[in-house]
C-alpha cells in the first residue's frame, strides 16, 4: 500500500484558513495558492520541480524573480527548459500576481493541494497532481474526498455481453446511491457512465485530455451529460493535445478517487490492468467479471481472478456488498443538500457581500467562515468575486 503518510508530509499546505483569522496571513495564503497555479502552469515544471524551486528560493515569488543564471543551476535543467520558463516570465510580466488571478477567476473550477476540497488520498501518490481542473457538479467533491465512488474500467473493443454488463453496473451503483467513477473513454467505460446517466445517477469522469477536449471526438454528447449531471475532472491544463501518457497517468487519479475497483473486461494489453494493480496495490476491493476463455478481450480480466480478486457474476452481488451509497438518501441531490445546510449564509450574503461583511453579520471568525463559503461555491450556490466577495447564483 502507498505511504500515505510520507506523501502528506510533502504536500504543501496552500490555504490552511483553519489556523489564523488573520487577514495578513490569509493573504499570504491566496497569494501563495496563485503562485503554485501560475508556476505549475509553466511548461517543464511538475511536481518536483516545483517543490523544488520553493526549497531553493524561499518561495515561488523569489523564484519568479530570480536571475536566469540562478535557475540554471538547478540540477538536472537544460537549455531548453530555462527557455521555457523565460517565455512563461515574458509573458505574464514582472508582476503578474494581479492578471494572473483575474486569468484563473475567468478559468473553470480549479483545485490546487491544501484547499479544503483536495482529496487526501492524492497525497499518497507517488506524483501528486499540481492542479485539478474540473467542470460540473462541485457538490461531488466532499464524495470523492472520502472515496464515496465506485470505479469501473475496462476495455476500449468489448463484447456485446462486457457492454451490456457495464451498463448495467452504471445503472446498478446509481440506484444504490453510488457515484460511477471511470475515464470516459470508448466501450466499457463509456457503457458504465451510459447506464449510470439513465439512472439519475452522478457519473464522474477523469479525463486524460484538458476539459475543452472530446476524445473520442464522437463521445461529445456523452461528455456533456456527464459535466451536466455529474464532474469531469482533469490535471492537464487547457489548450493541451492528446497525448497516451496522459491516460496512463489518469488512472492512477481515477484509482486514488475511489472506494472500490470493478474491472469488466479486457485483453493483456489494456490501461485497464493498470488500474486493477494500482487497486490491488492499494488494498482496494477489486471484484472482476469473468469473461469467455477463448476470448481474446477477457484473457487480462480473467487472470485478476487467477491472482485473487473477487469474482462478480451479476450487478446486485456488487450492491449487496458494498450496501447503500451516499447519494441514496440525498433529496434533489448534492446541491440542495448542501444549499439548504448554510441557509443562514446565504441569508446574509443578500445580493453580495465581503468576507468582513460577513464576518461582522454573523459574529463569526474569517477562519470558519471560509470553508463554509467554499462549499457553497463547489455546490454552484455561489460565486466569488475579486476582492474576498461572493455573491449568490
Amino acid at each position: 500500500m502507498a505511504d500515505v503518510g510520507r506523501g502528506a508530509q510533502s504536500t504543501p499546505l496552500f490555504l490552511d484558513v483553519s489556523r489564523s483569522d488573520d487577514a495578513s496571513s490569509r493573504s499570504w495564503d491566496q497569494e501563495r495558492r496563485l503562485w503554485w497555479l501560475l508556476w505549475s502552469a509553466c511548461p517543464g515544471v511538475g511536481w518536483v520541480r516545483l517543490c523544488q524551486l520553493e526549497q531553493r528560493f524561499g518561495t515561488l515569488a523569489e523564484a519568479w524573480c530570480a536571475p536566469l543564471e540562478s535557475l540554471k543551476r538547478l540540477g538536472g535543467v537544460g537549455e531548453g527548459w530555462c527557455a521555457g520558463v523565460a517565455a512563461h516570465r515574458r509573458r505574464w510580466g514582472p508582476a503578474p500576481l494581479s492578471s494572473w488571478a483575474e486569468h484563473v477567476r475567468r478559468g473553470r473550477g480549479l483545485l490546487v493541494p491544501g484547499d479544503p476540497a483536495w482529496p487526501p488520498s492524492l497525497a499518497g501518490l507517488e506524483r501528486p497532481p499540481l492542479v485539478l481542473h474540473w467542470a460540473g457538479l462541485g457538490s461531488s467533491w466532499p464524495l470523492l474526498a472520502r472515496r464515496q465512488a465506485v470505479a469501473v474500467v475496462g476495455t476500449r473493443r468489448p463484447s456485446r455481453q462486457g457492454l451490456a454488463m457495464a451498463d448495467a453496473l452504471g445503472a446498478a451503483l446509481a440506484q444504490a446511491g453510488w457515484p460511477v467513477l471511470s475515464g470516459l473513454a470508448d466501450g466499457i467505460d463509456a457503457a458504465a457512465h451510459r447506464g449510470c446517466l439513465r439512472a439519475s445517477g452522478r457519473p464522474i469522469a477523469v479525463l486524460g485530455t484538458p476539459l475543452e477536449r472530446v476524445y473520442p471526438s464522437h463521445h461529445q454528447g456523452l461528455q456533456a451529460a456527464v459535466r451536466r449531471q455529474g464532474l469531469l475532472i482533469s490535471e492537464q491544463p487547457p489548450g493541451g493535445g492528446v497525448c497516451a501518457g496522459h491516460f496512463a497517468a489518469r488512472n492512477r487519479l481515477l484509482v486514488s478517487l475511489a472506494r472500490a475497483v470493478v474491472l469488466v473486461e479486457c485483453p493483456e494489453r489494456s490501461g485497464a490492468l493498470h488500474s486493477a494493480r494500482l487497486a490491488w496495490e492499494q488494498q482496494l476491493p477489486l471484484w472482476v467479471v469473468p469473461g469467455d476463455a477463448a476470448r481474446l478481450s477477457a484473457r487480462g480480466s480473467n487472470g485478476w481472478l487467477a491472482k485473487g480478486a473477487s469474482l462478480l457474476l451479476e450487478p446486485a452481488d456488487l450492491i449487496r456488498q458494498l450496501g447503500e451509497g451516499p447519494l441514496a438518501a440525498a433529496a434533489g441531490g448534492g446541491r440542495s443538500a448542501g444549499v439548504a445546510g448554510d441557509a443562514e449564509l446565504l441569508q446574509a450574503l443578500g445580493g453580495g457581500a465581503s468576507l468582513e461583511q460577513l464576518c461582522q453579520v454573523l459574529h463569526s471568525p474569517a477562519a470558519q467562515l471560509a470553508p463554509r463559503l467554499l462549499a457553497l461555491e463547489l455546490a454552484g450556490a455561489i460565486r466569488a468575486e475579486p476582492g474576498l466577495h461572493w455573491r449568490p447564483l
